[in-house]
């Protein structure tokens, strides 16, 4: 962990693993055996639970708890006091313990909006994006956007984060996609450079 920055206010427990170029900011708790990536960036008062796994180029804002059972993949985007959970049936008096939990998935490059909560055992597709205060009670497919409660799907997302206009086109970036199952995926006909930071971090 010499290639990264934890403040000192921090908690890390045993057996935590932080990659070369992370920042860990004030007041956060990595419990044992959790794994932060690369180029990572954890805000104030971030709690990660038991062996909790986040990818490369995460971001996580202020506030947010991420529980055992959760994964984060690469480039994911957690908005302020955004939530997740790990049982859909918790009592206080009769814990269950880890057989439980319901395991959640964040994939790829998905946004997770402000004050957002994501329920357990449900997937969040690569490049989704989750509006501010949205309740996701269902997994979404790649490129979906989802706002409200419940979360409805309102239309498709670029890579970019540009919403995608009918003909899948992105009007900011030139990508363009295609349906692909229930979701989308990104054709050949598309021209726009990566500027993605993973990208940036990668040139010479």
């Amino acid at each position: 962990m010499r290639d990264c920055f934890v403040h000192p206010t921090c908690v890390v427990e045993e057996g935590v693993r932080i990659g070369a170029g992370s920042r860990i900011w004030c007041f956060c708790h990595l419990q044992r055996g959790s794994a932060v990536g690369k180029w990572c960036s954890l805000g104030q008062n971030v709690n990660l639970g038991d062996r909790v796994k986040i990818g490369n180029f995460v971001k996580i804002q202020n506030n947010v708890s991420v529980y055992e059972g959760v994964e984060l993949e690469d480039g994911v985007f957690c908005g302020p006091s955004c939530v997740f959970t790990n049982d859909l049936t918790p009592r206080s008096e009769y814990p269950k313990g880890r057989a439980s939990y319901r395991k959640t998935l964040v994939r790829r490059g998905a946004t997770i909006g402000a004050n957002a909560t994501v329920l357990c055992g449900n997937t969040v597709g690569r490049w989704a994006m989750v509006a501010a205060g949205a309740v996701v009670t269902h997994s979404l497919p790649d490129h979906a956007l989802a706002a409200g409660n419940p979360a409805r799907q309102v239309g498709w997302v670029c890579r970019c984060g540009k919403k995608l206009g009918p003909n899948l086109a992105c009007a900011a970036c030139g990508r363009r996609y295609r349906r692909n199952g229930p979701g989308l995926c990104e054709t050949a006909e598309a021209l726009a450079p990566d500027n993605s930071l993973e990208a940036v971090q990668e040139k010479p």
